[in-house]
């Protein structure tokens, strides 16, 4: 097939704990041509996510994280173009409510767990249990043992990935010009007002509270098996690609062929066909 067997380095993108500052990771790129293409990129998503799922053996997990505006939603609708639907499926989780801050901050993400063969994307994910639960809590703060919450977490991850289910987890870096332009579009675009919350405005406001509650999450579960990797946000299509090529990579390395066939079954049943 045409995609490149050449993996894309994912290293220049890690978290490091050594600079927790989101403000020092780029919101560009320096140079938008050295980047993957990102059409035979989704193309090869496309080929090998159908031999995840031939295959039934491992499991994708991808989590994407960013401030509101941040471009997540149209990030899993863009990754998704060329998924065979059976094999993926996308959730979304806001502020816990209902019969969800009656239980363990995991209850309500563990159902939307991937099985083996298929990708799950989460828009937002447990990690919101340390990061806007700090800003907007559910219960008293009395009752939150933050260092305990990360503890869980990278307990939670380190299992999924012993027991067979790759954990790619991507915070989507956004300027605050960019931040507030995109704001401004969900008042102005007639078709982007029902995304619109009163929320933004005050996530707005709190912008650098937010980001210091998130800064201090991604240094706290920032795991080797599943490292946080900070990518450039302020250009839409250049972060399609750059997770774009990582996933497909990701897949390739997972799935790369169809599971054998069973040659002397297979030419049986021709036989009966002819």
């Amino acid at each position: 097939m045409a995609d490149n067997p050449i993996p894309f380095p994912a290293e220049p993108w890690f978290f490091e704990p050594g600079k927790p500052r989101l403000a020092d990771y780029p919101c560009k790129v320096a140079d938008a041509s050295t980047l993957p293409n990102l059409e035979t990129s989704l193309k090869a998503i496309g080929e090998y996510q159908r031999r995840l799922w031939a295959n039934r053996e491992k499991a994708v997990l991808l989590i994407v994280h960013g401030t509101d505006a941040s471009g997540k939603d149209s990030l899993i609708r863009t990754l998704a173009a060329y998924m065979d639907p059976a094999g993926f499926h996308a959730w979304s989780f806001s502020r816990p409510g209902g019969a969800e801050k009656h239980h363990d901050f995991l209850w309500r993400v563990t159902p939307m767990l991937p099985a083996f063969g298929e990708v799950a994307a989460f828009n937002r994910s447990h990690h919101e249990a340390v990061i806007a639960e700090r800003a907007w809590p559910v219960w008293q703060l009395h009752r939150y043992n933050w260092e305990a919450r990360y503890a869980s977490i990278r307990f939670f991850e380190r299992h999924l990935v012993q027991e067979g289910t790759t954990v790619l987890k991507f915070w989507l870096n956004l300027s605050a010009d960019e931040h507030r332009r995109r704001l401004l579009k969900r008042l102005d675009k007639p078709h982007k007002q029902w995304k619109f919350d009163p929320s933004d405005i005050e996530a707005w406001e709190r912008r650098d509270e937010l980001l210091g509650y998130a800064e201090e999450a991604l240094a706290a579960t920032h795991l080797p098996e599943a490292p946080w990797l900070i990518i450039p946000g302020d250009s839409k299509p250049n972060a399609r690609a750059i997770i774009a090529r990582l996933l497909a990579d990701k897949l390739r390395e997972l799935a790369p062929e169809y599971p054998s066939a069973d040659k002397a079954l297979l030419a049986r049943y021709r036989r009966m066909l002819e």
